[in-house]
């Protein structure tokens, strides 16, 4: 994903790992170890990042051909780097680590150069007010191409039978049928890792839902969950981002909240509105961004789409392939996009 909340922008697309991760226009973060391979961030290895303690030390190094990337933890921000780092050391002739840290830890790191460069942000406006206006220690590094959501969504089969859940005003009447043994009696909202950041207990609250949010853990925790529900035709009701390749596997339709109205998230506690449509930003260490040559123009000029982006997570969650393996794939098929990344 993919706050993977207003990831208000506010989010954290949540935190989308390999198995499955987003996320508001701030959307998720998922918890994952600093300093983890890229290859590891498919797996459940890594623990919880402490960017203040580790980071590459190749971040910001004088003169080094080296790149290091922040990955989020949701397998389409995975896919950004995949494609990124493969197409740095094979065509460009740099090093490339990576670290995977949450969402906000990420933006401190980036300050302080401990990485370079974050390839897929959903909004984080406090931080863009703190780091790239007020102490300009960041720049915006341009558009991904991707535009996310986050919303509610429950299986397209359920929607089907019962059309009139797809409106927020109808949930209380399906919670009995969205309970768990989780949910302590009250109907199921099932989120991903708890590190994500989302808007979904103060719309419960707001719009007095008969709802419990329970947390799966982490975004492949919460795949695996929503698997097994549609395997077994259950209904559910989940917090989910789009671009994500789940839908492919599980169609799902979108529950319509409050309208988005500029503004509406800006208290947390009174958020009583759906999460934004957000286009996705790179972020750049500033003093990256001006001395780090090759690396740093090719990556301003990274965009892609989200079908491209989906194609590589589903390679990298779905069918199993490494990071690698998936880019290297994605790049043989599309040359004529990347070739336009590289700098003259």
């Amino acid at each position: 994903m993919r706050t993977r909340m207003s990831r208000t922008g506010r989010m954290s697309r949540m935190s989308r790992a390999a198995g499955g991760t987003r996320m508001t226009g701030t959307r998720m973060t998922g918890a994952l170890a600093a300093g983890c391979s890229l290859l590891v961030l498919t797996t459940a290895g890594c623990g919880a990042a402490d960017m203040t303690k580790q980071a590459s030390p190749f971040a910001n190094a004088q003169g080094a051909r080296t790149v290091t990337l922040s990955v989020q933890s949701w397998v389409g921000a995975q896919a950004n780097v995949a494609v990124a780092q493969y197409l740095l050391e094979h065509e460009l002739g740099y090093r490339v680590d990576t670290v995977q840290v949450d969402e906000v830890p990420a933006w401190d790191a980036l300050s302080q150069g401990r990485v370079d460069a974050i390839l897929e942000d959903w909004g984080h406006p406090e931080q863009e007010q703190r780091y790239v206006k007020d102490k300009k220690t960041i720049v915006n590094g341009g558009g991904l191409g991707v535009t996310g959501h986050i919303g509610w969504f429950v299986p397209t089969y359920f929607a089907k039978q019962h059309p009139d859940v797809t409106n927020w005003k109808n949930l209380n009447k399906y919670a009995d049928q969205l309970r768990t043994p989780e949910s302590g009696g009250k109907g199921q909202l099932l989120d991903g890792s708890p590190s994500y950041v989302t808007n979904d207990k103060a719309l419960v609250k707001n719009l007095d839902l008969d709802l419990q949010v329970v947390f799966a853990g982490s975004e492949a925790a919460q795949i695996t969950q929503m698997r097994q529900f549609a395997k077994e035709k259950k209904p559910f009701l989940t917090y989910w981002y789009s671009p994500q390749w789940l839908f492919k596997k599980v169609p799902m339709t979108e529950v319509k909240l409050p309208a988005y109205k500029e503004g509406c998230d800006a208290d947390p506690e009174k958020v009583a509105c759906a999460y934004p449509h957000t286009p996705l930003q790179k972020y750049l260490n500033t003093d990256f961004a001006e001395s780090g040559g090759k690396a740093a123009a090719f990556l301003k000029k990274f965009k892609w789409t989200t079908e491209d982006q989906n194609e590589v997570s589903l390679m990298i969650a779905d069918q199993k392939l490494t990071p690698e393996e998936a880019a290297r794939k994605w790049a043989e098929g599309h040359e004529s996009t990347w070739k336009a990344w590289l700098p003259s």
